[in-house]
């Protein structure tokens, strides 16, 4: 149960914000002294401590281990983000860089996206992530196979208006030079305009009603569909910056930074946060376990949809501790997802 502003005092209110800042800025428990000091010494530490004892009982600060100072809890963050926060104005030579560094030399979707989640990251210190743009469909134009090895075949597709796509795939069988370009004509004799995750579908359906050798190559054709559409399933999004997380003192817990790890590596429990966010207007935020998933109890997660032609088509954000500067997280997000949608768009 969230606790709204209005029930805590004034006093209260001010005591919370303090005390959250300089958590956020200090990483250690925050005691009276402390907070006397920040607030010019307005309360005497005896008051500030019975405030702070009200605080506790509302959930909103907690004392880690023995200590005599306090931390927020994740209860605590979320009136503080929600109710408190004063949000700082963007700093236009920080502004600058990201309008500078978001652009690549020559203009590459794959690599604008790699860039704005290194950019996330950099700035930040935390961990960048970056959906790749979803359309409503993925509509094959055209389709070709170049061996790689005896076993990794590249995969070039050339999808709705244009967009280049290539895959490196691994077969579970070998396929000769002339099977692959047979089966590359047929995909683009018969299912040129058709969405790609229909494609293996229609193959199925159609296979038994032709000669044993086109059989042949529409079960090759299945075959390769498969792993394609596997494989741009699995490529879902871009993080970086993940060791930056190693940084940060309150998740060194070897077990806890493993989980979350292998939570990046598996990628399905950040799709899902995505996938979650990508329906949000403007900015959303995933407060410890508010997420839902263990990996990320001790995380924050910023995101902010990005559009393309009016369409939101991903989501971008920043994963770290949740001690994090949200008055300078939040708008390098906003910032970040609105300039992405904008190259995007320009460039179309």
């Amino acid at each position: 149960m969230t606790t709204d502003v209005s029930e805590i005092s004034e006093r209260a209110q001010t005591l919370l914000k303090s005390l959250i800042n300089r958590y956020i800025s200090d990483g250690q428990p925050v005691g009276s002294r402390l907070l006397a000091k920040d607030i010019e010494n307005q309360l005497s530490p005896a008051t500030i401590r019975n405030v702070m004892a009200d605080l506790e009982d509302l959930g909103l600060i907690a004392a880690p281990h023995t200590s005599a100072g306090r931390v927020p809890t994740a209860k605590g963050y979320r009136l503080f983000v929600d109710q408190l926060l004063t949000i700082k104005p963007m700093q236009s030579k920080l502004l600058n860089q990201l309008e500078d560094q978001i652009v690549p030399d020559s203009y590459e979707p794959d690599q604008i996206i790699a860039n704005a989640s290194n950019l996330l990251s950099s700035v930040t210190k935390m961990a960048g992530v970056v959906m790749l743009p979803r359309h409503t469909q993925v509509t094959l134009r055209q389709i070709e196979f170049l061996p790689l090895t005896a076993s990794r075949i590249l995969v070039i597709l050339v999808v709705n208006n244009g967009e280049v796509i290539n895959k490196v795939i691994q077969p579970e069988r070998s396929f000769s030079a002339s099977e692959l370009q047979q089966t590359a004509n047929f995909l683009n004799q018969e299912f040129v305009g058709t969405d790609l995750t229909q494609i293996r579908d229609k193959v199925l359906n159609s296979m038994q009603e032709v000669r044993e050798d086109m059989a042949k190559i529409m079960a090759a054709a299945v075959e390769v569909a498969d792993q394609v559409i596997e494989q741009s399933a699995s490529d879902d999004y871009l993080i970086a910056g993940q060791t930056n997380l190693m940084h940060y003192s309150e998740m060194g817990d070897l077990d806890k930074l493993k989980q979350l790890f292998d939570a990046f590596n598996t990628k399905q429990d950040v799709l899902h946060l995505l996938d979650h966010s990508i329906q949000a207007e403007g900015i959303n935020i995933y407060i410890g376990e508010e997420s839902g998933y263990t990996a990320f109890d001790g995380c924050s997660v910023v995101t902010s949809p990005y559009k393309q032609d009016d369409e939101v088509v991903g989501v971008l954000g920043v994963i770290g501790p949740t001690r994090m500067a949200y008055d300078r997280v939040i708008p390098v997000v906003d910032v970040t997802a609105k300039l992405l949608g904008s190259i995007l768009n320009s460039e179309n």
